[in-house]
């Protein structure tokens, strides 16, 4: 689970730049809050029959800040290929904050600061420019 405080902002992130989908959604009136629940593309069918393995997002209808560890350590996605799933972050104003200098693993942040860590899915990919030599750019 990882709490969220803007949706929008939180589905673009996780849907449209990371590939998830969103599963389902209930909205808790009493409570204050809604859940959405994520998948990746691949694991879609799964989840609705199982409802795992997912990602929650939790909003809460109250304004509320959330320091780093009120909403979690970090978060890890297997990509096809990490250097295309780099550039298309970029390219959509996404920092990479860990490049993918060895073709395996490269950091971001989501919209709420959560640190997402980004493992290329099988063997690495052979080191390339720009990521070889691209620096490390604030926290993961």
């Amino acid at each position: 689970m990882v709490r969220v405080t803007d949706v929008d902002a939180s589905i673009r992130f996780y849907c449209e730049l990371l590939g998830l989908v969103e599963t389902r959604r209930t909205d808790h009136e009493k409570g204050r809050f809604t859940l959405i629940f994520l998948a990746a593309a691949k694991d879609r069918q799964r989840a609705l029959a199982e409802n795992a393995p997912e990602l929650e997002l939790t909003y809460n209808w109250d304004p509320e800040s959330y320091d780093v560890g009120r909403n979690f350590g970090h978060l890890a996605f297997k990509v096809d290929d990490i250097y295309a799933t780099c550039q298309h972050l970029m390219d959509n104003g996404i920092v990479i904050n860990r490049p993918p200098r060895d073709g395996r693993m490269a950091f971001v942040k989501s919209p709420d600061n959560i640190s997402i860590e980004l493992l290329q899915e099988g063997d690495a990919q052979e080191p390339k420019e720009p990521w070889l030599s691209m620096e490390n750019s604030g926290t993961w």
